[in-house]
Parts: C-alpha cells; structure tokens; sequence
C-alpha cells in the first residue's frame, strides 16, 4: 500500500504513535509518506519506503494567524496525486481530519477518490474538541472519515458522549516496539544518579497542568521520607517552574534532576524502580507503556485508559486522582525490595501484549477494510 500519514511532529503521544506506526509500515513493505510542518521527532532512521513532505506555509501580513490547514489540505492534494496515494491517515482531530476532508473533495472534484482513516488519540476529543469554537468542526470531520480508531475503549465511550457521531469506531491501542524499549545494562548510569544504592523513580511528559506535575514532587517528598530515593524528571512545559520552585519549598532539589526533553528515554526507564503517572486524565498512557516495557512498574491514577493498561496489584496500582497519600503508600509497597522483583517482571508481560508486531497487523487488516469498502463506494 501507499499510505499517507498526517501528524504532529513532536514529542507527543500522537506524533510518537504515529511516526512509530509508519517506520513499522515502511519496514513491512509499504511505502509512507508523512506530511506534516517538519520532520517528525523519532522520523530517524533510513528506509527506501520512507518519504518525508514538508508543509510549506508562508507569512502573510494579511494574516494574523497563518491558515495551516489550508496549506495542508493543499499538500496532501499534491501528495496523494503525485505519489498516487492508496489512503490518508490523519492522527488527531483538530486540524487535520478536517483538513483530510478538505483535501479529499478537491480530489473528488479531479476524478481522484481518497479515503481517509481518522486516529482520535486524547485531548484532540477530551479538551480542545468539546471546545465550542472547534466541537462543529470536530463532529464533521469524524464522521465524514471513511474510517475512525481510538487508542482506547474509554476514549471510544467519551467520544460518543460527547459528540453526535454516525461513525463506528475501532479500538487500536497504542503499542510498543520492544526491540527499541528493553531494559539496558546501564548499570554505570544508575550508580551515577544513585551511589548509595537509592531507589529511582521516574516520571516522564510534557509538563502541562493535566499530568498533576505538583502529585509527582509530594509522592517523591513523602516517599522519600521513608527511604532513600532520586527522582527523574524528563520532558518539559508550564509547569516545570512550578515544580522546581516545589522542589526548592520542600528541600529535596538534592535528589531531584530535571533532564528536559529527551531523545533516549528508554536508556532512563532502563536503571528506573519505579514510574509515577498521577494524571487527572489520560486516553491510553504510552509512556507507562514504554516504562514497562523497560520492567517499570507503574504507579497511576485510575482515570481515562489507565486500567486498561496498568493492572492494578499486578503491573503496579491505581489509585483515585489527587490520592497522593494512597499512590505514596503503594510506591513504597512496589519498592519493597521483597516485593519488585515480581512487579518488573509482571511489567514487562504486560507491555508484550502490545508489541508492534501484534498491533502493526491489526492496523493493516483495517487499511485493507476501508479501502474495500471506499471502493465500493466510489463505484456506486
């Protein structure tokens, strides 16, 4: 097949997923084309079936705001006519399922018929698309894809909650490539960060108010108190300041590093005891996936996608959001030297069931699906 993928290039579950979902495509055969402003972040290896094509939006000054999604809709039309397209994956909503729409017409009208699969992956439907300036936008656009997937059972539920959608929507969770993410001999690293034989933790995201940064700093603080301990923080955004300054209020920026974002996490999830996820929403959790891959137990909130991931007293445990207390005491259950052991190992069973090589062809078999029935449709 030749597919097209449209996504944020950037650090974020969508981008990630999608770009990990397109190098997977290109080594199996198929040719993948990604559209999108610049070159994806882990777009980083050469393969003969891998295209990159850069969205070229110009200033203006009749333009406040540069109409991206315009000149987006415009270059999938040059892709997909030049590069005689099969289908268009669009990951996230908001613009680029309305965008695919767009562009898919102004095919039409030439005699070219694309279908499009839209991915719904979290805020894109959880925030910013129940946003009433966007919600229109958003219905459309979903219901007006040839086929639609959800990283979660949960994100598939919200989505018909809130929004009047005619589409049926396939689960696809979002999943791992376990040759890249396993567990590394780094044992020189973990007695860099710990010389004393401390437990570490890790947390790993993009800063933002929604990931409870400020739970991740008490539950170190009070866990801490108890045992020796270090804390990484990888990644970065506006709540970074808040909690550095957190840090500085309770006297633990000693046993605290802020690494910013990070190309190589999984050489940190290597030498890490223990991941926190405290958010007050998430629609799957990859990076508690790509923690357990590298035989990280979790400890997360019980909201969103989370337990249909993190198996409570199994892979870790869940607790309610805001818990800070109960996440605490089941931090330091999981540390227990007695008893991590089990849970790394329990971790990484669970982060195979979601193997790219189990999920890579549950998306293909959707691809074939969608284009037999947009054939069907395109002859009626």
């Amino acid at each position: 097949m030749k597919i097209g993928i449209v996504c944020y290039p950037t650090f974020g579950g969508s981008g990630v997923v999608a770009t990990e979902l397109g190098k997977a495509l290109a080594q199996e055969g198929h040719k993948v084309h990604f559209i999108t402003y610049s070159q994806p972040t882990r777009l980083d290896f050469l393969n003969e079936n891998l295209y990159y094509h850069e969205v070229d939006f110009r200033s203006y000054p009749l333009f406040e705001f540069q109409p991206y999604e315009l000149a987006l809709a415009s270059k999938m039309v040059s892709v997909v006519k030049n590069e005689k397209l099969d289908l268009l994956h669009v990951h996230y909503a908001i613009p680029h399922a309305s965008a695919a729409y767009m562009a898919k017409q102004i095919l039409r009208s030439q005699g070219i018929y694309i279908p499009v699969v839209t991915t719904l992956h979290g805020t894109d439907i959880t925030l910013v698309g129940k946003d009433p300036s966007y919600e229109p936008v958003v219905t459309f656009s979903i219901n007006q894809s040839d086929g639609v997937t959800a990283v979660s059972e949960d994100l598939k539920l919200e989505t018909f909650q809130h929004f009047q959608i005619q589409n049926e929507i396939e689960v696809i969770p979002n999943f791992i490539d376990l040759e890249k993410f396993k567990k590394q001999k780094k044992d020189h690293f973990k007695k860099a960060i710990c010389p004393n034989g401390e437990s570490l933790i890790v947390h790993t995201s993009n800063f933002r108010k929604v990931k409870r940064i400020p739970d991740v700093i008490q539950i170190f603080a009070n866990v801490r108190r108890e045992i020796p301990a270090k804390l990484l923080m990888i990644g970065d955004g506006p709540e970074r300041n808040h909690a550095e300054k957190m840090c500085r209020e309770l006297g633990i920026c000693d046993d605290i590093r802020f690494l910013g974002k990070l190309e190589a996490v999984e050489e940190v999830l290597s030498v890490a005891d223990l991941f926190l996820m405290p958010s007050e929403k998430e629609s799957f959790g990859l990076a508690a996936l790509e923690a357990m891959a590298c035989e990280v137990p979790v400890i997360s909130t019980n909201t969103g996608g989370l337990p249909e991931l993190n198996v409570q007293g199994v892979t870790g445990f869940m607790s309610p959001v805001g818990d800070v207390e109960d996440m605490t005491r089941k931090s330091l259950f999981v540390l227990d030297p007695a008893n991590l052991p089990r849970f790394k190992e329990n971790a990484l069973k669970r982060a195979q069931e979601f193997d790219i090589s189990k999920i890579l062809p549950v998306y293909e078999n959707y691809y074939q699906k969608i284009l037999v029935k947009s054939a069907a449709k395109s002859t009626v």
